[in-house]
């Protein structure tokens, strides 16, 4: 038997009906937790400074967000019962809270930091197990691939070996799948800190690849399934109620070292003469070597001569060393034939909307400005990057930028008044080379914001523009950068403002989130063939039509960005824009990128979900590839699936920024079952989710808010039902039972439901809707989890080694995170709330003064300034671990997802502006607000609706 798999523990067989005798790492208490690492340097020596406490009871007892992970909060127990004090102390007496009216007053040594509470007394019940779950009474299953090493050495794997692989019936497998651990939803409610679980492991038969390496099946951040044991028919699927579709995320990052895929670069492309599949980990060699049966039709291909061959070096190789047998996920440099014409340059061209709204705001001046400051960031390895620049007010402004050498010549500008057929004026000299322009182009826009600076024209031709832009770049290929701050008014694509409050949380909202105009989606499909990608940043403090501009982006594989009421004169609006701004620019992008996801032969790829065009069935088109998106595709069960492994392989064919043609292939190897337990038992929470957030998207803009929100409580209602009818032999016995690793779910579609995309609400602007159901449809699941349902973390009484880089992985450590009721909050704490765009800082109404004067300098808080801010930096230790925190919480990339998002903060006093606490509110997806139920509700009324 193999050793386990890396991550996951192995754990000692149970009696059927006994508790997991392991602990729950997201239902461990303080008491039973390990003690937190060393701190390093940074950390206060225990002795040697002061530590202090912001709330004098708070030490006493155990009330704190951070007492225990699950357990119960202050204020009331899970479902808002009332609870004696923690570990037998009794609550404390209002006056308690008074900073300084206990002996442990400032100065003196408290028992806790920071209000940290006693241990709690450990949670009752059942304790959720690992996502890695034995059978019962069986032996430990081989971990994925690490199960692989299992008879590795009885194979000769050298080169020309005979690597014959009997197909093991599905009832003959080696080792169980995954245990189904049922849970009572009601008795062990969910806890936040179970959606940072792995997804249930994939436990293959051992030999399923032909080389032991633990790359050999694709890694979750790349490729997720919904389903990590396949059912072997259509029947079966259709019997669980549970979606097939995998989430494919095929680039981790913005930038290649951070990104580490191993490239093929002999230009030796092994793929099956039939369906056209790469050769992976998981293919059968026969005739000695000589041949290869391919793993998704079966049909029998010849190994290349040069497989074995480095023509380079001009001797042979080890076959078995080759990037492509050994990992999942690979790069291939593509040969000559993968070419349609040479590899296109990395075009942007930029069209600056110049109406007064965008030079009164400071758009303009700050956009320009960031370019200029990014012209060394932008892609320009192969010194063929080109750049073009287009005015838009009520007319068009070309501006013809000269070389460098051209010592005597300046730019010019050229002004187009014809809307209706705008010609192109000297279309070679506008766009023109970054590395022979580049003194030019710094003086150009350095300049253009003056060019523009008394404008007081309110006209924007936009549309107009968008087809003159396609026009100039349309014979290469590139990216259209749309910097705008008003509604498209004249010309082509001219857009009404049609915002109705009186339509606002009525059945004929959804007419707001359909496209107004028909030219902004054949004018997408239009650039889509001719390689032109279109990214949309939108700053309009009036109403702008988002629903129909980011058509544009979605059909050509952009992204629209959104930054209502933007104004450069807040120095939080202008760095957010000019960082996000700077590192779009400098991103690595994909062009002319086309993607296809081939499977086993009986497994078929149904619907397309993303920013893409479908061209044909199967093909997804992208004239840009960007990295911080992900796509889901739905599969479908066409034929009973015979073999005990399927495979699902995505190929991304692209052009690097430095004009390399190349494949990156994706393998994903899954076991099929026959047996219902299993399916449920692999299920993966978060990819579902993610499925069902695109659904609930498309179902929103084509049949409306209800339809959409009805679809996700009737989905979730039928697996509850499902589950009791199938698994759960019909009784529910004052629960409701679910499987421990989707006990998530329920909490996600409920946020799901309440998000500002979806919600029942006569408040939310049609424009903030649509921008939140682009997120919805492109954010990566990481991501993604997040927006749906916020990080909450409490800093007041946060662990000791939170906000200090852990000694081994030299990253800063975040407190627990804590479920999303106002019942975790204490009127004394400080909570930081983050859905990944947006991150409030809350500040409680009995805030003690020492704690305002350590993260802000101030004494009273009604001297806090409240609204987009930052929290100062200021010489303390707890100031710098509050900043770390946050900080730590916006680092995308440490989850592998190149996101370039930058959230505002927002400080937000519980007795300050209401308006703003309310927003910070609608993000405690476990509250009641607005016109939606609370998380008990909402658990009661999937209760009544499953007990039918």
């Amino acid at each position: 038997m193999s050793a386990p798999h890396d991550g996951y523990g192995q754990y000692p067989p149970q009696q059927p009906g006994e508790q997991p005798p392991y602990p729950d790492p997201a239902y461990a208490t303080q008491a039973d937790a390990p003690p937190p690492p060393a701190s390093t340097h940074h950390a206060p020596e225990h002795g040697k400074k002061k530590k202090r406490t912001y709330a004098a009871g708070a030490f006493e007892v155990g009330t704190g967000a951070n007492a225990v992970l699950g357990g119960q909060a202050q204020g009331g127990g899970q479902f808002g019962a009332p609870v004696p004090g923690y570990g037998g102390y009794p609550q404390p007496e209002a006056s308690s809270a008074v900073y300084g009216a206990q002996p442990t007053a400032y100065g003196a040594q408290p028992q806790q930091p920071y209000g940290m509470p006693q241990p709690a007394a450990p949670v009752a019940g059942y304790q959720v197990p690992e996502p890695y779950y034995p059978s019962a009474g069986a032996p430990p299953a081989p971990g994925g691939v690490a199960g692989l090493t299992a008879g590795m050495s009885a194979m000769n794997l050298g080169p020309g070996a005979q690597q014959q692989q009997p197909q093991l019936p599905p009832q003959a497998r080696a080792g169980p799948l995954n245990q189904l651990y049922p849970t009572d939803l009601l008795n062990q409610p969910f806890n936040v800190s179970e959606l940072d679980l792995p997804p249930p492991p994939i436990i293959l038969p051992p030999n399923s690849s032909v080389t032991p390496s633990p790359d050999a099946n694709c890694a979750p951040k790349y490729v997720r399934s919904t389903l990590n044991a396949i059912p072997t028919t259509h029947s079966l699927l259709k019997k669980s109620k549970l979606p097939l579709a995998l989430v494919i995320q095929p680039y981790a990052s913005l930038h290649d070292l951070d990104d580490p895929v191993p490239v093929v670069q002999d230009q030796v492309i092994s793929r099956c003469r039939r369906c056209r599949s790469y050769i992976n980990p998981f293919v059968t060699f026969l005739d000695h070597g000589h041949r290869w049966r391919c793993n998704m039709c079966n049909l029998t291909n010849d190994v290349p001569q040069a497989f074995d061959w480095d023509a380079a070096a001009q001797k042979t190789v080890d076959r078995w060393q080759r990037h492509e047998l050994n990992h999942a996920v690979v790069e291939f440099v593509a040969p000559q034939e993968y070419m349609v014409r040479p590899p296109q340059p990395l075009v942007y061209l930029f069209l600056f909307d110049v109406s007064y709204a965008a030079v009164s705001t400071g758009l303009l001046a700050t956009s320009a400005r960031t370019i200029l400051d990014s012209l060394n960031r932008i892609p320009n390895a192969d010194r063929r990057t080109r750049l073009g620049f287009i005015a838009v007010d009520s007319s068009l402004h070309y501006f013809s930028v000269p070389k460098d050498a051209d010592e005597n010549s300046e730019t010019s500008m050229l002004v187009v008044s014809d809307l209706d057929e705008p010609f192109l004026p000297v279309p070679q000299e506008l766009l023109i080379p970054l590395t022979e322009c580049r003194n030019n182009i710094e003086n150009f826009l350095a300049k253009l914001p003056d060019m523009f600076a008394n404008n007081q024209n309110n006209g924007s031709c936009m549309g107009s523009a968008l087809r003159a832009g396609h026009k100039l770049i349309s014979p290469l290929g590139g990216k259209i950068v749309v910097l705008s701050a008003s509604l498209p008014n004249v010309g082509y694509g001219k857009l009404d403002m049609r915002e109705d409050k009186k339509l606002l949380g009525t059945s004929k909202e959804s007419s707001l989130l359909q496209t107004a105009n028909s030219f902004y989606k054949s004018f997408a499909v239009e650039c889509s063939k001719n390689q032109v990608s279109v990214d949309m940043f939108l700053f309009s403090s009036q109403y702008q039509d988002v629903a129909s501009l980011s058509n544009l982006p979605r059909y050509t594989g952009g992204q629209t960005w959104f930054y209502p009421g933007w104004n450069a004169g807040r120095p939080e609006d202008a760095i957010k824009f000019a960082s996000e701004f700077s590192d779009y620019l400098s991103s690595e992008i994909g062009l002319e990128a086309v993607l296809r996801v081939r499977a086993t032969t009986g497994l078929r790829m149904s619907t397309f979900y993303g920013n893409f065009f479908n061209r044909s069935s199967d093909l997804c088109a992208f004239p840009a590839f960007p990295r911080d998106q992900c796509y889901v595709v739905e599969v479908a069960i066409d034929e009973n699936l015979t073999k005990n492994v399927v495979c699902l392989q995505t190929a991304v064919l692209h052009t690097t920024c430095n004009g390399e043609r190349r494949i990156r292939v994706l393998t994903l190897a899954l076991p099929t079952t026959s047996n219902l337990a299993d399916v449920y038992a692999s299920a993966d929470q978060c990819a579902i989710t993610t499925y069902y957030s695109h659904k609930a998207v498309e179902r929103a803009l084509s049949n409306g808010l209800d339809s959409a929100r009805d679809l996700l409580q009737s989905k979730i209602t039928e697996l509850l039902q499902t589950f009791r009818k199938e698994l759960a032999g019909g009784s529910m016995g004052g629960g409701l039972q679910f499987p421990s690793n989707l006990r998530g779910l329920p909490a996600l579609f409920l946020g799901l439901i309440k998000h500002v995309g979806l919600r029942k609400s006569a408040q939310i602007p049609s424009d903030l809707r649509s921008a939140a159901l682009c997120l919805l449809s492109t954010l990566p699941l990481p991501l993604l989890v997040q927006y749906i349902y916020p990080r909450l973390y409490s800093l007041h009484d946060m662990p000791d080694n939170a906000g200090y880089p852990d000694p081994e992985t030299s990253q800063i450590v975040l407190p627990p995170p804590v479920n999303l009721s106002s019942e975790r909050f204490v009127s004394y704490g400080l909570y930081l709330i983050d859905d990944g765009q947006t991150q409030f800082l809350w500040v409680g109404r009995d805030a003690v003064p020492q704690l305002l004067v350590d993260v802000f300098g101030v004494t009273d808080r009604a001297q806090l300034r409240v609204g987009k801010g930052s929290v100062p930096e200021l010489d303390n230790d707890f100031n710098e671990r509050v900043r770390a925190v946050i900080q730590k919480s916006r680092d995308h990339k440490s989850r592998g997802v190149g996101s370039v998002v930058v959230p505002h903060l927002y400080i937000v006093r519980e007795d300050g502006e209401p308006s703003l606490k309310l927003w910070a509110q609608t993000l405690l997806v476990e509250d009641r607000a607005d016109q939606g139920m609370s998380f008990q509700q909402w658990m009661g009324t999937l209760r009544e609706k499953v007990s039918i």
